[in-house]
């Protein structure tokens, strides 16, 4: 997989996703199978539990079906998943 800034266009639902870094300290770590996402949050399933985490304060790491893994500030994926995906990317280089 290319990995390029439009990483934050893509359909999230069904990739592993970890939580790298989070102010609230329970999350840290958390992985598993993104299921859900609103605006705000991401369900994920931790083994046989559900997992509500925001987006906003927390970075991820998503694992994609090739192995490839992303690190992607959650501030970047905050909005409804269908406007994430018409949103323009400005790109710094």
């Amino acid at each position: 997989m290319k990995v390029t800034p439009d990483i934050i266009r893509y359909e999230l639902i069904g990739t592993h996703a970890k939580v790298a870094r989070s102010p609230h300290g329970n999350y840290v770590g958390l992985k598993g199978r993104v299921v859900d996402e609103t605006k705000n949050t991401f369900l994920l399933r931790c083994r046989n539990e559900m997992k509500r985490v925001i987006k906003e304060n927390a970075v991820f790491h998503f694992r994609f079906e090739d192995g490839t893994v992303v690190e992607v500030d959650g501030a970047l994926l905050v909005g409804q998943p269908e406007g994430r995906l018409k949103k323009t990317i400005r790109r710094l280089w």
